[in-house]
């Protein structure tokens, strides 16, 4: 018989045999617990009614749905489009009353009442906003995929000129803000294109708000 001095101890042997230890204590008491368990609860919901692109919804959403996520899987307006989830590349833009937010960022339910428009609610093929138009014109992308985004935010820039907004450019509120160059650049830096059509994008915004930049 070997005495305990006798046994060769290893570390790798005494992790596998832990482990193996670990994994058969526990399964009986997971098989124990099974008949006892009770079913998942489910998510809160709220009913949220808005208008978006012009048509009143009523949705019963998962409290925790972010309004992207709203238009996209439940309405099925897909042309907003969700790139970082985090803010941070403006692909989500959209407008909520007008002012121009990522929607990534916010919940559904915080929209109740309010009025939405997506891509699809500025233009159509055949009759499309003159931001869009803009944007064939002066190739104001290459893949596309922020290019939903830039037009949102792109016709909420002019609207936040003409009503005298002001941004880091612009910083005095007693001056009326310019349509130029390095203030469109300012204003439309939260809304990413990883393809680099920056100038374009400038020529196209420029060009709806009559070429002053």
């Amino acid at each position: 018989m070997r005495t305990p001095g006798d046994i060769d101890f290893s570390r790798r042997g005494v992790l596998a045999g832990g482990a193996s230890v670990a994994a058969v204590t526990a399964l009986p008491t997971r098989a124990a617990a099974a008949p006892g368990e009770t079913a998942a609860a489910a998510p809160p919901t709220a009913a949220v009614a808005f208008k978006v692109n012009g048509t009143a919804h009523k949705l019963e959403l998962d409290t925790r749905t972010s309004l992207l996520d709203a238009l996209r899987e439940h309405l099925h307006l897909t042309g907003t489009k969700k790139g970082c989830d985090h803010g941070q590349c403006g692909a989500c833009t959209v407008l909520v009353d007008g002012r121009r937010i990522n929607s990534c960022l916010t919940l559904a339910v915080m929209h109740d009442g309010e009025n939405i428009t997506t891509i699809e609610g500025l233009g159509t093929p055949d009759k499309m906003h003159p931001m869009q138009d803009a944007f064939v014109e002066r190739d104001g992308y290459q893949c596309g995929y922020c290019t939903p985004g830039q037009i949102c935010s792109a016709v909420a820039v002019l609207e936040e000129i003409k009503a005298g907004i002001p941004s880091h450019v612009t910083a005095d509120l007693t001056a009326t803000p310019k349509v130029t160059a390095s203030e469109l650049r300012e204003r439309m830096s939260g809304n990413i294109c990883r393809c680099g059509a920056y100038s374009n994008i400038i020529d196209a915004i420029t060009d709806v708000a009559g070429g002053k930049a």
